[in-house]
């Protein structure tokens, strides 16, 4: 089951930021993810990508 949606708690223990981090990432960074209710929801592989995006936006291109 490694395709499932991960939670806000998640994708903030799997990026090592806080949560308040991902909220405000959403609001001010386009983090990419889906309003669920009032629950937000993301696909790791979504995420993974749009990190990349932002190390090669900010001249970071490590892979």
């Amino acid at each position: 089951m490694e395709d499932r949606w991960l939670s806000v708690d998640e994708i903030s223990t799997y990026l090592g930021v806080t949560k308040d981090t991902v909220y405000k990432w959403l609001s001010e960074r386009d983090l990419p993810a889906h309003k669920i209710g009032r629950l937000w929801k993301f696909k790791k592989e979504d995420v993974d990508l749009w990190v990349k995006q932002q190390a090669k936006s900010i001249g970071n291109p490590k892979k």
